[in-house]
């Protein structure tokens, strides 16, 4: 390397001595022409060198100038888009040029990725609208372009408006692909209580409403014929009480209905138990196969009219809705280590599936809730049933998964549950018929619930055909006794006095309920009379 460097020293020398020859050369030629002294014909050399390299200056500027002049014209004459206003559908003004650009939504849009850089919003396809709790902002974007491409974004849509995701709502068209709605929200969602729902706004929405949008609207499902729910989410963040103001909103959107309670928490959904065909309070596996095989039971005998219909050609038979609501599921498929306790497990997990898999055609809901949203608190073949899934406050993304679906945030616009503020209860995801929603549940205050709940048992007991049930439950009412003896009781229902067993067994064929036992003897309890009569009908 250092005998190349050396060579190429010795090239450039040798060049620069040849140079300076040559030089000298033509100089002294230029003398000898002119017959002039070195002197003068060094600076005459020199001016001339000078004045060539001025005048080629001038010429350089000149024709930059112009050529600078020549691609301003031709600039001025392309659009500010790459398609011609016809195919952008969009107007001009009168000198042809495209409508102004929305500079502010373009930068955001464009930096976040939801658009391509040269792609733009014009000016004259956004609405930007001031509401109560935020900012609205409505456009079209650019050809090509879905709502998909937004909903994918929102986190960083959110990060260029100086706000986090949960501030975000989007809204699509079922138009237009391109048509975009976007709620800015003022203040992080939920920041103020809304009023609890009047049951004229109940009734008036079209579905079950479940709670409030971030916008104060009533948002919920469309319907829970054919569909089952999942709730999850931690300790303490108000699955209960989201629960509870879904059974006072279907109590006043769905009026009859048959209702089943196993009540994992033991008195949380206690409130209710007036109007419950069955009530169970325990967490203990086998009263959940025993209310599993009840319902079970329920969906074979509507399969068999619903094919006996079909089979007379006749039209389906219209069933009473049911809804079986479960606190704390997951306790009751965790067994305790015994082979028995294994066994009742296992037989519980194929008896739930089979119950939500198949009950939906026959008029049978479920609703779980669960607080511990791990991959073992509820069977994966129980959760795949369930159409609505909602998830309140988790800590991980995989806790929001177990409830939410393992593709959950494939979808589009998904919010992650973890970005929830823990501190205000009952707030949470639902993900339904492929949108996601946040939402804050009803808190009904308790003297409401009680309000609502007397006045449907009223309702219902009035609503009761003439029958020998309707008689029993009318005389232990009037009486204002919540049991009677088999020995009062039949005598008033037109049985004779005689053996007291052959009347025992006439009275509970007339009334279609066992009797039970108290200290006095055998006899029947006013609330198994009504249960009895409210579900009656299939």
């Amino acid at each position: 390397m250092a005998e190349k460097a050396s060579q190429d020293t010795y090239g450039q020398m040798t060049g620069a001595i040849g140079g300076v020859a040559v030089a000298f050369g033509i100089l002294a030629g230029i003398r000898d022409v002119l017959g002039l002294s070195w002197i003068a014909t060094v600076a005459l050399v020199a001016g001339v060198l000078v004045l060539l390299g001025y005048a080629a200056w001038w010429v350089r500027s000149r024709v930059s100038q112009r050529w600078g002049r020549q691609q301003q014209t031709t600039a001025a004459q392309v659009p500010a888009v790459t398609v011609t206003a016809e195919e952008a559908d969009v107007t001009v003004d009168e000198a042809g040029q495209p409508a102004p650009v929305h500079a502010g939504l373009t930068t955001v849009l464009a930096r976040a990725g939801a658009i391509g850089r040269e792609e733009v919003i014009l000016d004259h396809e956004v609405t930007i609208e001031q509401i109560a709790v935020g900012t609205v902002y409505e456009f079209l974007l650019p050809q090509g372009r879905t709502s998909d491409d937004v909903g994918n974004h929102l986190g960083s849509i959110a990060s260029m408006f100086g706000v986090t995701r949960l501030h975000l709502k989007l809204e699509t068209s079922r138009h237009n692909d391109r048509r975009v709605r976007i709620l800015k929200l003022n203040e992080p969602p939920f920041s103020k209580p809304f009023p609890a729902p009047t049951p004229e706004e109940i009734r008036a929405f079209p579905g079950v409403p479940i709670g409030h949008d971030v916008t104060g609207k009533l948002a919920g499902v469309p319907t829970f014929d054919r569909a089952s729910m999942l709730i999850g989410g931690m300790t303490q963040m108000g699955k209960t009480t989201l629960v509870n103001g879904l059974i006072v909103c279907l109590l006043i959107a769905y009026k009859e209905f048959d209702l089943y309670l196993l009540d994992g928490k033991l008195c949380g959904l206690t409130k209710f138990e007036p109007l419950a065909v069955r009530y169970e309070a325990s967490d203990d596996p086998e009263v959940l196969e025993s209310l599993l095989d009840e319902l079970n039971e329920r969906v074979e005998r509507r399969y068999g009219k619903m094919q006996e219909a079909i089979r007379n050609r006749k039209p389906a038979p219209v069933f009473k809705p049911v809804f079986f609501i479960i606190d704390e599921a997951a306790d009751f498929y965790t067994d305790n280590g015994t082979k028995e306790s294994q066994e009742i497990v296992s037989r519980n997990e194929d008896k739930s599936r089979s119950l939500v898999a198949k009950s939906l055609e026959s008029g049978i809901a479920t609703v779980m809730l669960t607080q511990r949203p791990a991959n073992t608190a509820i069977p994966v073949k129980v959760r795949d049933q369930f159409l609505y899934r909602m998830c309140l406050y988790v800590a991980s993304k995989g806790g929001a998964k177990v409830t939410l679906g393992d593709s959950y945030f494939e979808t589009v616009a998904p919010i992650h549950p973890s970005l929830l503020d823990a501190n205000i209860k009952g707030q949470g995801v639902l993900f339904a018929n492929g949108v996601s929603t946040l939402l804050r549940g009803f808190n009904f205050p308790d003297k409401y619930i009680w309000e609502v709940v007397d006045q449907c048992r009223e309702e219902r007991e009035q609503a009761m055909p003439e029958s020998p049930l309707k008689q029993a439950i009318s005389l232990l009412r009037d009486k204002g006794v919540d049991f009677m003896l088999t020995a009062d009781l039949a005598p008033a229902l037109g049985i004779p006095d005689g053996d007291v067993i052959e009347a025992g067994k006439k009275l509970s064929e007339r009334l279609g309920v066992p009797s039970g036992r108290k200290a006095k003897g055998r006899g029947y309890h006013l609330d198994d009379l009504v249960k009895a009569a409210t579900a009656a009908g299939e």
